[in-house]
């Protein structure tokens, strides 16, 4: 088992997803710019070495405009010795990388346009993992998109969208979520049967949406949709329900109490992990401690002091605006 966080450490002073507007795109500021977030990259990945946390979800930022048509500098040539090192670095400790592409990313919009922008941010952000000489079990993981007044349909073109126009490369590393609102894991399921495309599995939306599996059914169903060697273990993103708030809202920090009792749904099954909660990797820390005692993960070494967070403030309501009296 692998645990870990995405995008952002918010312990350390810098950030992978620097950026610029359009109106300001030139190759100069392209090229500062993601040497600056290759550089953070590196510096996070190295943190979480040191804490144990071997799971990442890079950010889709790393490359200003990656697939934006006005990119046309050669930016994989220029950074090729720089991605590699990085993938030495994943590999040399065992991590595993994903990314999780925006949600303006659907396969399945009767819009081609939205398709093909689609493909091509899944393109780059796949040429990244390429660049790093990272295996096809780092991954790239999007939802099944909308259902625009017929899931049937939608569903249809999902499938018929990754059988001909994705490249290869894509397709070994794409999966699928079950999400909240429309696609459960059992349409989820039907795209499985339908591509091969494994499923990551979302313990909260699946409470969200479900055909009633119970989360002990419903992690083997996903799990088994996962070659082991091709795609490795079953990836999955752990969250739980803010407490009072809407419903689908994630918790700002861990609750520990939740996630042991998920722990006994999992019952061995093997998972990398990662955590979708609000203060990254101070709940990610946690959990892992959490999950040592449960002999999950290895001890860390001796003499490890794990990192002291500053408690999150607590939430402020804004201020009301105040209405304007009518003039009688």
């Amino acid at each position: 088992m692998k645990i870990g966080y995405p995008c952002v450490n918010e312990t350390l002073p810098c950030s992978a997803a620097g950026t610029f507007r359009l109106a300001s795109y030139s190759e100069e500021r392209l090229v500062t710019t993601v040497a600056a977030n290759l550089a953070c990259l590196r510096q996070i990945l190295e943190w979480n070495v040191a804490h144990g946390l071997l799971f990442f979800r890079m950010g889709s930022g790393i490359v200003p405009f990656g697939s934006h048509e006005v990119n046309t500098f050669p930016w994989q040539a220029h950074f090729k010795s720089e991605f590699r090192a990085i993938g030495d670095f994943i590999k040399q400790h065992g991590m595993r990388i994903s990314f999780h592409p925006d949600q303006f990313v659907v396969l399945n919009s009767p819009d081609p346009a939205i398709v093909q922008r689609s493909i091509d941010e899944l393109i780059y952000q796949g040429s990244m993992l390429d660049l790093m000489e990272l295996d096809s079990t780092a991954k790239l993981q999007i939802h099944a998109g909308g259902a625009y007044g017929d899931k049937g349909a939608a569903l249809a073109r999902w499938v018929e969208t990754f059988h001909t126009m994705l490249p290869e490369a894509v397709k070994v590393r794409l999966v699928v979520e079950n999400d909240d609102r429309l696609y459960s894991l059992r349409e989820c399921l039907s795209l499985h049967d339908e591509t091969g495309v494994p499923i990551l599995f979302d313990n909260f939306h699946h409470e969200c949406l479900n055909y009633g599996e119970p989360m002990r059914e419903a992690l083997r169903l996903a799990a088994a949709t996962w070659h082991p060697t091709r795609d490795g273990v079953l990836m999955m993103d752990y969250s739980s329900q803010a407490p009072g708030e809407r419903k689908g809202k994630h918790t700002d920090t861990l609750v520990p109490e939740l996630l042991q009792n998920f722990l006994r749904d999992l019952d061995g099954l093997d998972v990398d992990m990662m955590l979708e909660i609000k203060d990254k990797e101070a709940s990610a820390v946690r959990a892992a401690e959490l999950l040592r005692l449960n002999g999950l993960l290895p001890a860390m070494p001796l003499g490890y002091e794990p990192p002291v967070f500053a408690p999150r403030p607590a939430p402020t309501a804004a201020p009301k605006k105040r209405t304007p009296k009518a003039q009688a």
